[in-house]
């Protein structure tokens, strides 16, 4: 049966939307907790694959890519065949991709199983947020719920690492790649009972050309950057930079053509909304490039086992967790801007006690404070552009929101990640054994096969830390530049009632503003 949700009076939730909310949430984890899952994996996979060093970041960051890239096609997509639909779909995806990246016999395959995993992921992660704004239709139930739910991209986020040693400590690297099999299994088996079905009766077009427009967009500028750093032809990353802004241009003269664009840009006229978007991009390419490092200079560096390693990035797991639950109360007092610049002006110690010293102590302690003060980005970004956008486009404007947060995690290791390896590459002697100038993982092979190894291995790992100190440094000046913008575009914003996502209401078309139907 169908029934105009816009008409029904708020319900109090039971246990059947609240055990529901949970076959969701994990989902959610799991989402944000794949762009960290192989980062304490990464010299066991390049000891057994090989990969050059560009093919280690892609493997890394084509997930965050691919979901951000394909967020905004899945929302339209589960608007058609319905949400519950879809992020079953997305389950089974992601069950298969994980399975095929776990044993993955090339650098290749799993690039590929990394990218299907991506996609998979899009198809998820907006059906949930989806859902539980369709069966929590009491206010306080469903800010509660919502705060719940961003509360979850923050706990994967920092929780992965730290679970990806524990299970690097008995298992093989493929093995952190399985831990998303029984969660999705869960979500497809439960998913008929505990979640109602949700679709909109009149979507909007789906506009194929922008989707490949915008990956076109993206893309060929990420292969530049990463061409600078692997030392190909000059030529090579300058055509990636020319095709990508061609295809930039030709993006943002469609959507401006477009009666329902892929990407409103009328959006961007309120200052509050670009503010909001270039916090979420510029911050999390700050955070993710040195947490995508710290994790390799633990074990690679230190000499730390998986799970040493692991227990070391909890202090940074609790850290996100705190600021996640303390931004909501600071939020209500005081205005967001204040809350977001005071966070990043604690995590610059953070970044400065990487940049300037060395050893597991300080890499620890300076991720932590890191992952405390950037915490309010994941909260409260996606809530401002949301609050920023007219009602009607409340949807475009979430879907905008998580794009940029996705955007900036994967642009995080294609921008410091690549410095980073520019950097050690620089202090590799050009006498060494080729393969020690793409990764330190195969720099520590090749010194333990040498009878005087032992030089080599002291100079990659000194180049290593000269990575991360470089890498540290660059997201200092993103982190700041990121401060300046937020007092900038943000400082008439007033203090908010609810740290959270804003309420879409009655998850009105985000094109015509007319309510939706769910079948049951």
């Amino acid at each position: 049966m169908t029934f105009d949700i816009a008409s029904r009076a708020p319900e109090r939730a039971g246990a059947r939307q609240w055990l529901g909310l949970a076959t969701l949430l994990l989902p959610v984890t799991l989402m944000t907790a794949d762009l960290g899952v192989l980062w304490l994996a990464t010299p066991y996979l390049a000891a057994d694959l090989r990969p050059s060093s560009a093919q280690l970041l892609w493997t890394t960051d084509i997930y965050g890519f691919l979901t951000a890239g394909t967020l905004v096609i899945m929302g339209t997509l589960g608007d058609r065949i319905g949400r519950r639909k879809l992020l079953m779909a997305g389950s089974a995806g992601f069950i298969v991709a994980s399975l095929i990246a776990a044993y993955a016999p090339s650098p290749e395959v799993l690039i590929t199983a990394r990218a299907l995993l991506g996609i998979a992921g899009a198809a998820v992660l907006p059906s949930t947020l989806s859902l539980i704004s369709h069966m929590f239709t009491d206010p306080r139930q469903r800010a509660t719920a919502i705060a719940m739910w961003v509360t979850a991209l923050s706990v994967g986020l920092a929780v992965g690492p730290v679970i990806g040693g524990v299970m690097l400590a008995s298992w093989w690297w493929g093995s952190v790649f399985l831990m998303g099999v029984p969660v999705m299994l869960l979500a497809l088996v439960t998913a008929r009972a505990l979640l109602p079905e949700y679709r909109d009766p009149a979507p909007g077009r789906l506009d194929l050309a922008s989707v490949a427009l915008f990956l076109l967009a993206v893309l060929p500028v990420v292969y530049a950057i990463k061409s600078l750093a692997s030392g190909s032809p000059a030529w090579q990353p300058a055509v990636a930079f020319a095709a990508g802004a061609v295809c930039t241009a030709a993006f943002v003269r469609r959507q401006n053509w477009l009666a329902t664009p892929l990407l409103d840009l009328r959006l961007f006229h309120d200052r509050a909304f670009t503010g909001a978007l270039l916090t979420l991009l510029i911050g999390m390419t700050a955070l993710n490039g040195v947490e995508y490092l710290v994790p390799q200079y633990l074990q690679a560096v230190a000499g730390q086992s998986p799970l040493e390693a692991g227990l070391w990035l909890l202090p940074g797991a609790a850290g996100l967790i705190a600021g996640s639950q303390l931004t909501p109360v600071l939020a209500r007092r005081f205005r967001p801007a204040y809350v977001l610049a005071g966070g990043l002006l604690l995590s610059l110690t953070g970044y400065a006690a990487i940049a300037l010293s060395e050893g597991v102590l300080t890499a620890s302690l300076g991720l932590t404070v890191i992952m405390f003060g950037v915490a309010p980005i994941s909260v409260l970004g996606t809530a401002l552009a949301v609050g920023a956008a007219p009602a009607e486009k409340a949807g475009a404007a979430a879907a905008t929101g998580q794009t940029a947060y996705d955007l900036g995690l994967a642009l995080g290791i294609a921008i410091t990640g690549t410095l980073a390896v520019a950097a050690y590459r620089g202090e590799i002697p050009d006498d060494a054994p080729a393969e020690a100038k793409d990764t330190v993982g195969a720099a520590i092979a090749a010194a333990e096969r040498l009878p005087d190894g032992a030089s080599l291995l002291a100079t990659a790992k000194d180049a290593f830390t000269t990575g991360l100190q470089t890498a540290a440094t660059v997201s200092a000046a993103l982190t700041l530049v990121t401060a300046v913008l937020v007092t900038t575009l943000l400082r008439h914003v007033p203090a908010i009632a609810a740290a959270a996502p804003a309420d879409t209401g009655t998850e009105a078309d985000t094109e015509t503003g007319e309510p939706v139907t769910a079948a049951n």
